[in-house]
């Protein structure tokens, strides 16, 4: 059982390694770009807010795209387990947020 809690919570699958060939640059690049265009969607989301201010939930909404975007930040040099499993949480709540805030407040928007 321990065994199994330790690779749910501390192993580390993957670390940068400016040195390695292969794909460990194009995947860090890759994760440093999608954390930007995260944080990008971000402001746009807050932009809208302080425009129409429907809500605060969508504040949270934008937090949680901020929060996406630093996870890609800290994928870009190490995935351990912790991350994934908190990935996966963050994008349940992402998904769950984007639904409630486009259904309510701007049912004719399907982009953000």
């Amino acid at each position: 059982m321990s065994s199994l809690l330790e690779l749910l919570t501390t192993r580390t699958w993957w670390a940068y390694d400016p040195q390695a060939p292969g794909y460990a640059q194009p995947y860090h690049a890759f994760n440093l770009f999608e954390g930007c265009a995260w944080w990008v969607l971000a402001a746009l989301v807050l932009i809208r807010y302080l425009r129409h201010r429907n809500s605060p939930l969508e504040l949270a909404y934008c937090a949680a795209f901020v929060t996406f975007g630093l996870s890609d930040f800290v994928e870009a040099y190490r995935v351990t387990s912790w991350l994934i499993l908190a990935k996966g949480v963050n994008l349940a709540v992402l998904l769950f947020l984007r639904h409630r805030v486009l259904s309510r407040f701007y049912p004719e928007s399907k982009t953000y």
